[in-house]
């Protein structure tokens, strides 16, 4: 019985997709940082912005589904 899924091919292409959602999600991150008046990071942590910080967190979802997608096809 084979396993299509221990294949070390599917295994590095998932891998390989993976890092590629990670570097998309994080450079679509930065680039929001960089739009907005304020550092993101610094309002959530350091001035506890919870409005915020909900709102960065529904965009951190919409483009993790974004790059799902993209990359599901």
């Amino acid at each position: 019985m084979y396993i299509e899924w221990l294949n070390p091919a599917v295994v590095l292409g998932s891998i390989l997709y993976a890092v590629i959602g990670v570097l998309v999600f994080w450079t679509s991150f930065l680039i929001v940082d960089k739009l907005t008046p304020y550092k993101l990071w610094e309002e959530i942590v350091e001035h506890k912005n919870v409005a915020l910080a909900i709102v960065v967190g529904a965009m951190c979802i919409a483009i993790g589904l974004i790059v799902a997608a993209a990359i599901k096809g």
